[in-house]
Formats: structure tokens, sequence, C-alpha cells
């Protein structure tokens, strides 16, 4: 991140707490306009509870500034409409509406603002997904993983995101798929959305992104440029080594 450069998104000692059992512990994350950022970490380290709390759905003490300004007290439909959206880890579509209004319905509050673009954005996303075209008139729930993932994409696109937050894009996709998932994700760098991507498959992450943080049982362990990360001797053998030994 360049010297005086403000993030376009910061995270700042951030915990969140489920009863008296702490699931994020004083976490710090900054995500800088036009690149993508990383969170790596196994089941259960926090990293889900880290993106709902940064969207508004957790309540959480600590600091969450975007684009320079304080939003912890922002509901999470006025942080959605200041441009900062969550693609959640079960994509949540809606199953008995088209492809195309799941798109549509994407771009609700701007419709409520009354924006213009939409159709143009809208001709975009199919644009970039040629499958969604194809399916545009068909039920969400009748599509295959890969195909749900790239509507739930294309969804949060059509909110015109600043910041976009991605929750384990390539869970349950096979293989082939997941290189398409992460070949969008990388492709949308060059559109100059912010991307805050929470993933397992670590190889696959630290390949897409420029800066990356681990997170074990609730509190950074590690960060840096992800480009370093895959050589650190600790990630190589705990993430790296194991994506290694299961393909």
């Amino acid at each position: 991140m360049g010297q005086g450069r403000v993030p376009a998104l910061e995270v700042r000692e951030l915990a969140v707490a489920y009863g008296k059992v702490e699931a994020l512990h004083k976490a710090s994350v900054a995500v800088a306009a036009g690149s993508i950022v990383t969170v790596i970490g196994p089941n259960g380290a926090g990293k889900s509870t880290m993106l709902n709390a940064i969207m508004g759905l957790l309540p959480a003490r600590g600091a969450v500034e975007y684009a320079g300004e304080g939003i912890a007290s922002l509901e999470t439909e006025a942080r959605v409409a200041r441009g900062l959206v969550l693609v959640p880890e079960k994509r949540e579509l809606f199953a008995d509406m088209t492809v195309a209004d799941n798109l549509v319905l994407g771009a609700f509050p701007r419709h409520r603002r009354r924006e213009k673009g939409i159709d143009v954005d809208l001709a975009a996303v199919y644009e970039r997904f040629p499958r969604l075209r194809e399916r545009r008139a068909q039920l969400a729930g009748t599509l295959s993983g890969g195909e749900r993932q790239m509507l739930a994409l294309g969804r949060a696109l059509m909110a015109k995101p600043n910041v976009l937050m991605l929750d384990e894009p390539s869970l349950g996709l096979a293989p082939l798929i997941v290189r398409d998932i992460f070949r969008i994700i990388a492709d949308l760098r060059k559109t100059g959305v912010a991307i805050l991507l929470v993933e397992q498959n670590a190889r696959a992450a630290l390949q897409v992104a420029d800066y990356a943080y681990v997170l074990e049982t609730g509190e950074v362990v590690l960060d840096g440029p992800a480009a370093a990360l895959a050589t650190n001797p600790r990630v190589v053998e705990t993430y790296l080594g194991l994506a290694k030994r299961e393909r």
C-alpha cells in the first residue's frame, strides 16, 4: 500500500465473542483499493466470523473503517449501500427465482436510489459469465454448484461494490470449476474492486492474492505479501503441504 493511501477497508483489533468464548481476538486486516487480500486458516479459525462482523451481521468490538470512515455503527443495509458487499459461504440465492431475477435483485439498493446504468451492468455480468446468460430464465435452484457460485458473484457485482468479500468461493466445487472461479476473481482486480477473500484452499488463494493473512484460533498469526507467505516454511508445512498430498 502506497504511503498516505487510505485503505479501501481496514479492520483494527476486531473481536467477536459467542457467549464467553471469543471466536475472534483483536484481528487487524487492511485491504488496499484494487487489490486482492486473502485470509487463510483451518476450519473454526474465525474466518467467516470476521467477514460477518465486518458486514455488521455479528456484534463486535474494534474498528471497522471503509474508505477511511468508521462504519461500526452502521446497519448492514447501509454498509451494502456504501459499496461493501459479501458473498456468503452458502451463496444464499433465491432458489425459486430465475437467474435474471436474482441478478436484478442484487441491484435493488441502486433501484431505490434511482441509479442509472443497471441494464448496462447486467449486460456486463452476462458478458463476464456467459453461462448465466444461457441460464437466465432458469430457476437458481436448478443450477450446478459452479453456476450457483457464478450467480452469487454476478449478483454481488450488480450492487457495484467497491469492496467485495468472498467467503469460501471454492467450497464444494470440482477442481476444474475452482480454477474457473479463481480466474474470474483474478480478473475482477482489473475492474478496480478491492477483494477480501476467505479461503481454505490456501494454494489457490495465495496464487491469486497480493497480500495474505493467516488466521488461527481467532488470531492473526502471520501476514505478508502472498508470494512471501507461499514460501514461508510454516505455511508450506501446515497448509500447502497438505494441499499437495491431497492432489
